[in-house]
């Protein structure tokens, strides 16, 4: 009995691994959401197992990538075996997106001291504090002001009795 293969589309879960020493097979997870649902989404095994896709899955594929696999599902015969996908091909759909450097591209962080949070503007020195309430707290012409601006808050509420 003939049985048809599995068309499925999904993103390339984590990085692919070569499935032996020579890179001739390949194995990678696949993460499939047939719907919006995140119960319905499941990440399925997969290995490939042509020596010229598997090098294209090593060397081309990003995590992230929409991929379209057709293969057939390969059942456990014992417990000790996992259910994966053994594909037959692969077609990428649409690249992931390059990610640059956050930090790089970065304009504000926020940080927190304690019990306070600081806000760091790429464009100048000066650093807004406040308490984790959202009670300001001042402002630092640096960020070495900081700690001078912190103390001073700290007993300026310790002699108003609170």
């Amino acid at each position: 009995m003939d049985s048809e293969p599995l068309v499925l589309d999904g993103f390339l879960e984590e990085a692919t691994v070569p499935g032996d020493l020579h890179g001739s097979t390949a194995r990678f997870r696949l993460t499939v959401s047939p719907t919006d649902e995140r119960t319905d989404e499941m990440i399925l095994p997969c290995g490939v197992t042509d020596p010229a896709l598997a090098l294209a899955v090593i060397h081309d594929l990003v995590p992230g990538d929409k991929l379209r696999v057709t293969g057939y599902l390969r059942l456990p015969r014992n417990p000790d075996e996992p259910v994966w996908l053994a594909v037959a091909t692969l077609a990428v759909l649409e690249t992931a997106p390059l990610l640059t450097d956050p930090a790089a591209d970065a304009t504000a962080v926020l940080e927190r001291y304690g019990p306070y949070l600081c806000y760091f503007d790429a464009d100048t020195t000066v650093v807004e504090v406040f308490t984790e309430t959202g009670q300001p707290v001042g402002t630092a012409p640096g960020p070495d002001k900081i700690g001078a601006l912190l103390e001073a808050f700290e007993q300026r509420q310790a002699a108003g009795g609170e």
